[in-house]
């Protein structure tokens, strides 16, 4: 499938630099997340992974068409990077990998770890995610559900970063123009808050 938004390289480096200015203000941790961002429909081909044929802007989580964007926040919640946008059948994971999780590892070997929601379940090398139920109906440990809520309550504060975004810069509610617009948006939306938070860099 074509890969829509910027260069790979170029989100990295990006990242990157966000990253390493989050760890030098003296952050914990960073927080992932994704959205899909509503767009007209978008009638669009591709392929499953099950071979069939579908609408590559549908997004089967939201049951709409929609645009993929990943987000990097500060423990605050205040967003530091955007990623290119991906259609909307693409799984969060799936984005992230494209477009985040290399500089992600690369942070947390220099100790600044990534919490995210259980759909990044098999990022793995210090993303943490929610530990799952056993399927056989098992309880987990105190000690796992104790770890569970703590990185819950820590995360969830990251929601706010997309907050910021899509509810001070409703543009991002709904996008009329071509899908892959998105990213655009979502990345002046990104100067804009920084801007509004004393954030720019010099």
């Amino acid at each position: 499938m074509k890969r829509i938004g910027n260069p790979i390289n170029a989100q990295a480096s990006d990242l990157t630099n966000a990253l390493e200015r989050a760890q030098a203000e003296g952050w914990s941790h960073v927080i992932l997340d994704g959205k899909v961002v509503d767009v007209d429909q978008c009638h669009e081909k591709t392929v499953s992974k099950k071979g069939r044929t579908i609408d590559v802007w549908y997004s089967g989580n939201t049951h709409d068409f929609g645009g993929n964007i990943q987000a990097v926040m500060r423990p605050d919640g205040l967003p530091i990077w955007v990623s290119g946008v991906e259609p909307g059948s693409i799984h969060d994971l799936s984005a992230a990998r494209t477009h985040a999780l290399g500089a992600l590892y690369a942070a947390a070997t220099r100790g600044l770890p990534t919490l995210a929601d259980p759909g990044y379940d098999g990022a793995v090398h210090s993303v943490c995610t929610p530990v799952k139920q056993p399927a056989d109906g098992r309880q987990l440990d105190i000690d796992t559900r104790t770890y569970n809520m703590l990185l819950r309550s820590m995360r969830c504060i990251g929601e706010r970063g997309f907050a910021l975004l899509t509810q001070r810069w409703r543009v991002l509610q709904y996008v009329t123009a071509a899908p892959t617009k998105i990213s655009d948006i979502a990345r002046a939306a990104l100067v804009l808050t920084h801007f509004e938070h004393g954030y720019l860099s010099c």
